[in-house]
């Protein structure tokens, strides 16, 4: 290959050290693929005060010790660790930053886990860390080729580059991934003068009279992409799902793309996955079968193979239909079926979904908790998974579903379009039970005729391989980001 590039990969949270979704999996599993075509790629990303160091083999640089990190007239000290994220193929060098006020001292990424709420001091926080990622380069008198930044809690980055440091970082171009136009860092009373930007760099991270961290971001990006072509369309053509932002992305032309995200092939492997005590080895529906008694017994329940067991693991928000589920739920009990659920969220939505575990005992199971070995287990166990989505920027959870045979059920929205291919019962083809209205009757028809399929073992066997036979690796989609650093480096 050409010469390989070197990237600093900034991110709020990465498998294995935290996650909340799937921007962690993709902070892992992209660099790492990007690695595999030979780039110098290296991720940073903050502690927050769940993470062990121990665990996670995170140790001190000596030259990244106390950096005094400017907050308006202040100083925040940051100490800057180091780490490596890994699979059996490939390894990556991770920059930690530790600071006990705005992380170690909190358990949460984003929101307060006893109340389910945003944590006040997010703009802030996510300001001091994107200061951290600069002053790191400068300090190590590193400057890649290019910062990939993702969401809006890194998009000061871009700020702080052209901003404040355009001198030092001439060369470095900058490339922004939006995971979800929802979450643009929108603060009414935000102090900007933490930031020590001009007001110049100011004016360009307000959007409606509010400080928009995305807009900034989208402004002083070289290059900005989004995780699937679907979600891109959707965003230029619809006002609602591009949060206002539209209009800035237009402006970016043809550097504005959306890029379908892949999944990390050791991770998510029922051959190897090393969160399963039964793994696949020749025999699918002895793996479907071990798993889904491991999981039946874990909720308590006995284990009837005739019922089919749709799993769901979704955060408890609007965005992913939890409110539909509730809605629905004694529209779906009519059928022979059960439902396992695993997800957090604001404390009055999870009190709502475990009012309505308690109603329905026998059928539905609610795991209040974030637990990636459980998730696993899910996946591998159940025999449907549901992804009720009022839109769904990709739909990585449909891709580890098809991976596992477990076979989606879905609102067919944004992303997922780019996912999954309707089943059609009369030609066998297809992989996921699809409808397209946002409500309890078109979404029961979808489960309805799914249990019915289950029931039809040579079809059911038919649609299974149909789902594990389609390619989610990172292939084609990390060649395409390699070729567009390649293109903005000339």
């Amino acid at each position: 290959m050409a010469k390989p590039l070197s990237i600093l990969f900034v991110t709020s949270e990465a498998y294995p050290y935290i996650k909340s979704g799937g921007i962690a999996d993709v902070s892992y599993s992209l660099p790492m693929a990007l690695r595999d075509l030979g780039h110098d790629i290296r991720i940073m990303l903050p502690k927050y005060g769940t993470v062990s160091e121990r665990r996670n083999r995170i140790h001190e640089i000596n030259r990244l010790r106390d950096i005094p990190i400017p907050m308006g007239k202040l100083s925040e000290p940051a100490t800057v660790k180091s780490s490596s994220v890994f699979n059996p193929r490939t390894k990556v060098q991770a920059y930690i930053t530790t600071n006990l006020t705005y992380f170690d001292a909190l358990k949460g990424i984003y929101h307060d886990p006893k109340t389910g709420k945003e944590f006040p001091n997010n703009a802030e926080r996510f300001a001091f860390f994107s200061r951290t990622v600069v002053e790191t380069c400068m300090l190590l008198g590193w400057y890649p080729d290019l910062i990939h930044c993702n969401g809006w809690h890194t998009a000061f980055i871009p700020g702080f580059v052209r901003g404040l440091f355009a001198n030092k970082f001439k060369k470095t171009k900058l490339v922004l991934t939006i995971h979800n136009f929802k979450q643009q860092g929108e603060y009414q009373d935000f102090n900007m003068s933490l930031t020590g930007f001009p007001k110049e760099v100011q004016s360009h991270y307000i959007q409606n009279k509010k400080i928009n961290i995305l807009k900034g971001g989208i402004y002083y990006s070289d290059f900005v992409t989004t995780v699937s072509p679907g979600y891109a369309k959707q965003i230029l053509t619809d006002k609602e799902h591009g949060g206002g932002l539209g209009t800035s992305l237009k402006e970016k032309g043809s550097r504005f793309l959306g890029l379908l995200n892949g999944i990390d092939t050791y991770t998510w492997n029922p051959r190897q996955d090393d969160y399963l005590k039964h793994k696949m080895r020749s025999d699918f529906e002895e793996f479907k079968y071990n798993n889904k008694v491991e999981l039946i017994k874990k909720i308590g329940w006995e284990y009837k193979p005739d019922v089919p067991l749709i799993g769901m693991i979704s955060r408890l928000e609007e965005q992913k239909g939890t409110q539909l589920l509730l809605d629905s739920l004694e529209a779906i009990f009519k059928e022979k079926v059960q439902i396992v659920l695993l997800g957090l969220g604001e404390q009055e939505t999870a009190k709502a979904v475990a009012k309505a575990e308690k109603k329905y005992s026998a059928k539905f199971k609610f795991f209040d908790e974030f637990n990636e070995q459980l998730a696993h287990l899910i996946e591998a166990g159940s025999d449907m998974f549901l992804m009720p989505s009022l839109y769904e920027p990709c739909g990585l959870n449909a891709m580890y579903s098809m991976v596992y045979g477990s076979i989606p059920i879905v609102h067919l929205t944004g992303g997922l379009a780019n996912i999954v291919t309707p089943i059609d019962q009369k030609t066998m083809k297809g992989n996921t039970f699809v409808f397209n209205k946002f409500d309890t009757p078109d979404m029961v028809l979808a489960i309805k005729t799914a249990a019915k399929c289950f029931k039809d073992k040579e079809l059911w066997e038919t649609l299974i391989k149909n789902a594990t036979n389609e390619d989610f690796t990172w292939s084609k989609s990390a060649q395409k980001y390699s070729e567009i650093y390649k293109e903005l480096m000339k």
